[in-house]
């Protein structure tokens, strides 16, 4: 009986655990913090730390987790009640030599900039709460599968952080095909204890360079910016609701390629995240002429490909022959013209191949075909080719050339028929009766 109220009692214990979500499931991360460049120019130095992360809404005992590294001199203990630092991609597999990237720096906190902003600062004076120290780590996980953005406070001089802020994406890395939807996820939670108040979401799009405002939304006003990318869309029912911040691009156009950044200010903090998206569009590939005609041995034929519609303006264009037997080989490259880019954005180019059947050695014809090598795929388009006068006529070459000589016969008796005069025969067969 005591060994099953034993049995009992611990299945009660990790049922508990796992109903509170316990504080091992949460990794203990290796971080690199930064430190400030010092005066002078010279350039800042860093050392690893561990942020120790707990789920309770309290700090875990200090020490918990002493790492072998003797290289480790600081363990920072961190209360993350949403659990925003526990992601699964931020902790591999036991073993792994892949981990996730961590680094930590202090952070400054500063009333807003931005103008549309502005109103989350009722005052110009700095609060109470921000004299502490604060901090700002920036994570990714393994595989390149989650990026964060997190900003923590510490009473001065402890070792103890809160997560105030932090702002998450799940698509770091974007392909697209050309007219889809394109969903860029931004999730941000701050701490509801947290005497900042009011939010406000701005996206922004950089590409070589040049940067603009695709969207923005004031959540204390309950305002979007004027300034509004035509068919980029954010739900702001779950902005309030849920602190999903993506942005929907409903239709995706070749322009649209570029980085783009979620940043989520509080009155005097701000986190961001930046995400890569790329369109890519695969080839479209047409041979001309269609049909190719019937050639005969020696002479040599223009052939045209023209691959139009796709992006990048990555692509290799090349040229291949395969003979009856199912022999495959390359004819190269062809002569290829320069990119021409459409109203769209999309690229074309063209390449032609001359073949010579005095040079190459194409037998009695085969399947010439043209192939486009590019990011979004292989596309491929194919002509027949026919060759007739070979050395060793071929059963079909035997068979024209009989079609021919009985075509040029029937000619011949029709125009002998037609143009012979019907009086020099009746004399012919009056001279044979007379005989």
């Amino acid at each position: 009986m005591t060994k099953l109220w034993s049995f009992w009692s611990l299945s009660l214990v990790v049922f508990a655990c796992f109903g509170r979500g316990c504080s091992s499931h949460c990794p203990v991360l290796e971080c690199w913090f930064l430190q400030d460049k010092k005066q002078g120019g010279a350039s800042g130095s860093q050392e690893k730390v561990l942020l120790d992360v707990g789920t309770e809404g309290h700090h875990l005992a200090a020490g918990r987790h002493r790492p072998p590294d003797s290289s480790i001199q600081r363990i920072y203990s961190v209360a993350d009640p949403a659990a925003t630092l526990c992601g699964r991609s931020l902790r591999p597999p036991i073993g792994s030599t892949n981990k996730p990237m961590c680094e930590i720096s202090s952070f400054l906190p500063q009333p807003s900039s931005v103008k549309w902003a502005a109103s989350l600062t009722d005052s110009a004076l700095s609060p109470i709460y921000l004299q502490a120290d604060w901090f700002a780590a920036t994570l990714q996980g393994v595989g390149g599968e989650l990026g964060m953005s997190t900003v923590l406070r510490a009473a001065t001089g402890t070792s103890e952080l809160d997560v105030v802020l932090s702002v998450t994406t799940t698509t770091v890395a974007v392909k697209a095909r050309l007219g889809d939807p394109v969903l860029l996820n931004c999730q941000f939670w701050s701490d509801p204890a947290s005497p900042q108040s009011g939010f406000a979401v701005e996206w922004r799009y950089q590409f070589r360079g040049s940067g603009q405002m695709i969207l923005a939304y004031d959540g204390k006003s309950d305002r979007l910016s004027d300034a509004m990318e035509n068919g980029a869309v954010m739900d702001i029912a779950e902005v309030h609701r849920k602190g999903n911040a993506s942005l929907i691009l409903q239709k995706a156009r070749v322009s649209h390629s570029g980085t783009y950044i979620c940043m989520v200010y509080l009155p005097h903090l701000l986190a961001q995240v930046t995400m890569e998206l790329e369109i890519i569009e695969p080839p479209s590939l047409s041979i001309h002429p269609a049909s190719l005609p019937l050639i005969v041995a020696g002479q040599s034929l223009t052939v045209h490909c023209e691959a139009s519609g796709f992006a990048p303006h990555s692509l290799e264009l090349s040229w291949e022959f395969k003979s009856p037997d199912g022999t495959t080989r390359s004819l190269g490259p062809g002569r290829l013209t320069g990119h021409r880019q459409a109203w769209d954005g999309t690229f074309s180019q063209d390449t032609r191949l001359e073949l010579d059947t005095s040079t190459l050695d194409l037998g009695r014809g085969g399947e010439v075909t043209c192939v486009g090598q590019h990011p979004g795929g292989t596309r491929r388009a194919g002509v027949t080719l026919r060759i007739i006068g070979f050395s060793t006529p071929s059963i079909e070459d035997s068979m024209a050339m009989v079609g021919v000589a009985l075509v040029l016969y029937g000619l011949i008796k029709f125009v002998s028929w037609t143009f012979t005069p019907s009086g020099s025969s009746e004399a012919a067969e009056a001279n044979k009766k007379e005989n």
